[in-house]
């Protein structure tokens, strides 16, 4: 059960204050904090406040005698308790608080007849009840002697109170209240003496006291609450203690505030009636010295924390971190200040940039270092570290036993594909399914020897699958490196190890095809020592194993091999917990979709869970197994496909299983955001790159390129292997990556784009094939990777310029020299071979040296222009600006020719 609740509105319209008093009462008294009047607080609050406020000494005096006119003192502890009545509620007094006189029904007779001699507790005033014979009281309103020290003067101001009454009869009864019976009713007008005073009652009927006591009637005309307000007006002094009440009061008299005396002044009939927002204005405005001190403190210390908590915002933003490339505004909302402020410190620093354009770390730095922030140095890189130190805190208890993952190394064509074909024992043979006979993506098999599981991994040979074969190697527990015993190491082979001892995973060497003609195992053992790879037999600790995959020889010695090595590098994993490992390939399918390979490395994956893998998101609506077959669940070691990736993703990615689908959108937002800022990052370098080939080769050309591939990893590969061509006048840009087979929209995107469509293991559909046609683009599909690189090569040789070289064609002695004119001179030659031609360069040579080359003007026959003349004959030779030509000279006649590049330059 829960207390009950009351809400400060509520206790403040009970008890007839303003909700403000109410808030600053309880705070006072109770120490208890309200934000506003709509707060609650609990009863067992309302009910102590409300005591303390209507607790007054009035059961004392029904005890106690009431004193004579002779003893006018008061005792102390009625003096104090006016003094709490006066601090604790001061505009309470204005209406007249007397609930001891209701609650105690000692003035039943008083509201009803106004005969009063028997409740006036000593009986000593009954002409005062009776006739009404106080007549000097009234007519001069000077009763400086039941003031006891006759301070009244500030009451009256002036010693004539008849304003203060409305009709100014009979003050003193009012301003003491000496006699309440006068307004009780209305009954009484001998008491009135003028009969003027009923207005001030309203009606007469004072609910207000009767039902709470607190005498409302007072406050009808509002000309009275002042002397209530500042405590000089107490409730007892209306109880006809007048004498008694009044004098010796210790507490402090704070000077009337300017309103009240306003108010003060003005009496009249019109004020009875006045409006009641003038009350409520009154109520709030007029607040004693003590509460002012302490509202004006509370501002102050509200101010002073509102000023250190804005200090120390300012010096929070003080501080940033700048790990990455961002555009200007990002720089500018980072920082907090204006834009224009960075793009002025970036024209100061000499750099033009726009609110968009994307800008380096450095520049980023400086720019806020400039503008008076610290840089902090902090790189992304190291939270990732501390995110993947605490994912890698595991529980020792939770770990199982798990199978090893193998992955088979080693070059082009040794026999890989064919050895995991041979350990399967199944004879659909494997090599068939791949063309030409090479591995152009990884395969993820299970293999079940005696009851135990092995999970082999197939990675391509090939150079271009550089990527795949390192992510193969990242993934895996023990490295099968192939070597052919006909062949011996390979580059390909050398790189394998290399990878391999990068992933400081175990490797056992297979020395393959030993029943071919012309092998040698120990050649091979023994190139293995030149890469600290020493066999066992040699007193090495790397195993090596003899077989043949063709014929099946010595293959379950391998195994034997892999199961010993995994049992001594114990391997373990958790199952209980969500799965996370590797994607080892993907691929967009016809009619599945995004189609990953995974490789669970811990955890167990379920048809239902939330996997993130990159920047690729999905909920796992199946499962297939590496036989075709739909599973439920996946636990650690198990290579599986998943069906349900909103996208394709990247090949060699982390993927985990998260809690919910929130906490994936979560990780996709923030990946996304950082590929983003990585991609901006790199945008720079291959700018200058492509400047700095315009740069040394002003017609240097692009090859565009689009790539459609059936897997992730083959397009990879392709990409790569397209970009290794580099020439000075050829630009390869590859303008898009995708997965699947060639639509029509990436026909069009070529045509946009005037690039050549590239398909690897990939049909085209009609659509595209259509319009294809109609717009003129350049479909080339390929089921080898070979005759990508061959075929893009050609094309780029194609697009080169040709190479211009010097041939010559003749050659002629000079025998005699004509001149015609003052300054033309005629060679008389004699053509010694070949054939001189008109307009053709020709060379002067005298003593071996080059004297002139440039084009001959003019070629005679005796007085006949020619083109041509023929080996054996003579000829006339002029040159248009060279004249010094002497006997013996040779001129050699050339022509420039263009000769088809075969390489890429």
């Amino acid at each position: 059960m829960t207390a009950e609740k009351v809400r400060v509105y509520d206790l403040a319209k009970k008890l007839g204050l303003p909700n403000k008093e109410v808030i600053d009462l309880l705070a006072e008294k109770l120490n208890v904090e309200v934000k506003s009047h709509a707060s609650t607080i609990t009863k067992e609050e309302a009910d102590k406040l409300t005591n303390s406020i209507n607790a007054a000494p009035s059961p004392q005096k029904t005890k106690e005698p009431a004193q004579s006119k002779e003893s006018p003192k008061t005792s102390p502890e009625k003096v104090q308790s006016r003094e709490e009545k006066t601090e604790i509620r001061p505009p309470q007094d204005r209406t007249g608080q007397r609930p001891p006189y209701d609650r105690t029904g000692q003035r039943p007779p008083y509201n009803g007849t106004g005969q009063r001699p028997p409740y006036d507790r000593t009986g000593q005033r009954p002409p005062q009840d009776g006739t009404g014979q106080r007549p000097p009281y009234d007519r001069t309103g000077q009763r400086p002697s039941y003031n006891g020290t006759g301070q009244r003067p500030p009451y009256d101001r002036t010693g004539q109170r008849p304003p203060q009454d409305g009709t100014g009869q009979r003050p003193p009864y009012d301003r003491t209240g000496q006699r309440p019976p006068y307004n009780g009713t209305g009954q009484r007008p001998p008491y009135d003496r003028t009969g003027q005073r009923p207005p001030q009652d309203g009606t007469g009927q004072r609910p207000p006291y009767d039902r709470t006591g607190q005498r409302p009637p007072y406050n009808g005309t509002g000309q009275r609450p002042p002397y209530d307000r500042t405590g000089q007006r107490p409730p007892q002094d209306r109880m006809g203690q007048r004498p008694d009440n009044r004098p010796q009061i210790p507490t402090k008299k704070p000077v009337i505030p300017r309103e009240d005396v306003e108010v003060s002044k003005t009496p009249g009939r019109r004020e009875v009636f006045g409006k009641k927002k003038d009350k409520h204005k009154e109520r709030e405005t007029v607040l004693s010295k003590e509460e002012k001190l302490e509202q004006t403190k509370l501002q102050e210390l509200k101010k002073k924390k509102r000023e250190i908590e804005e200090q120390q915002e300012k010096e929070k933003i003080t501080q940033v971190v700048i790990n990455v490339p961002l555009s200007v505004g990002e720089l500018a909302s980072k920082l907090d200040v204006n834009v224009a402020d960075v793009i002025k410190q970036l024209m100061m620093s000499g750099f033009l940039a726009t609110v968009n354009q994307t800008i380096d770390t450095a520049t980023a730095k400086n720019v806020s270092e400039a503008l008076g922030f610290t840089v902090i140095e902090e790189k992304a890189e190291e939270a990732k570290e501390e995110v993947k130190e605490q994912e890698e805190a595991i529980d020792e208890s939770k770990l199982e036993f798990r199978a090893p993952v193998v992955t088979i190394m080693g070059h082009v064509d040794h026999g890989k594909t064919t050895l995991l074909d041979s350990i399967r024992s199944i004879r659909h043979k494997i090599v068939n399914t791949e063309v030409g006979g090479i591995t152009q993506s990884i395969g993820a098999y299970t293999v079940r020897i005696d009851g135990k599981k092995i999970v082999f991994i197939d990675t391509p040979g090939h150079e271009a699958f550089t990527a795949m074969r390192a992510r193969g190697a990242q993934a895996t527990d023990i490295a099968i490196l192939v070597v052919a015993a006909d062949d011996g190491i390979m580059p390909q082979t050398i790189e394998a190890i290399s990878h391999a001892k990068a992933a400081k995973v175990p490797i056992i060497v297979a020395v393959n095809k030993i029943d071919k003609a012309g092998a040698d195992p120990d050649r091979v053992l023994q190139q293995l020592t030149e890469y600290d790879l020493v066999p066992e037999k040699w007193g090495g600790d790397t195993v090596c194993v003899e077989v043949s995959a063709l014929q099946g020889t010595n293959i379950d010695t391998l195994l034997e091999m892999i199961i010993l090595v995994s049992e001594l590098e114990d391997l373990k994993a958790d199952y209980n917990k969500k799965a996370t490992g590797v994607i080892i390939e993907a691929k967009l399918d016809k009619g599945k979709g995004a189609v990953a390979t995974l490789l669970i490395q811990a955890g167990t994956l379920k048809v239902g869970d939330y996997v993130v893998a990159g920047n690729v998101c999905g909920k796992v609506r199946a499962l297939l197994s590496d036989e075709g077959e739909r599973i439920n669940e996946a636990g650690p070691s198990t290579p599986v496909e998943i069906l349900g990736l909103a996208e394709v993703p990247q090949a060699g990615d982390k993927f985990e299983a998260v809690e919910s689908d929130k906490e994936m959108k979560t990780i996709i937002t923030h990946r996304k955001e950082e590929e983003r800022t990585s991609r901006l990052d790199a945008i720079a370098p291959a700018q200058v790159r492509k400047e700095m080939i315009l740069q040394n080769q002003e017609q240097a050309k692009d090859l565009n390129i689009i790539i459609k591939a059936n897997t992730h990893g083959s397009a990879e590969a392709v990409s790569a292997a397209l970009q290794q061509l580099v020439s000075k006048q050829i630009f390869v840009k590859i303008v898009h990556v995708g997965i699947g087979d060639i639509s029509e929209a990436d026909v069009m995107l070529a045509d946009a784009s005037n690039a050549i469509m590239i398909g690897f293991a990939v049909k085209e559909d009609a659509n595209a094939l259509r319009v294809a046609t109609n717009v003129g683009v350049d479909i080339r599909k390929y089921d080898i990777i070979y005759q990508i690189l061959d075929d893009i090569e050609k094309t780029m040789l194609g697009l080169l310029q040709p190479e211009i070289k010097e041939v010559e064609i003749g050659t002629a002695e000079v025998r005699q020299i004509f001149s015609i004119g003052k300054t033309s001179k005629i060679a008389g030659c004699y053509v010694l071979d070949g054939k001189i031609i008109r307009n053709k360069v020709a060379k002067v040579i005298r003593d071996g040296k080059e004297i002139y080359k440039g084009v001959i003007d003019q070629l005679k026959r005796f007085k006949d222009d020619v083109k041509e003349v023929a080996s054996g004959y003579e000829c006339g030779i002029s040159f248009s600006k060279f004249n010094d030509i002497q006997e013996g000279d040779i001129i050699k006649v050339s022509t420039m020719e263009e000769i088809e590049r075969e390489v890429l330059v």
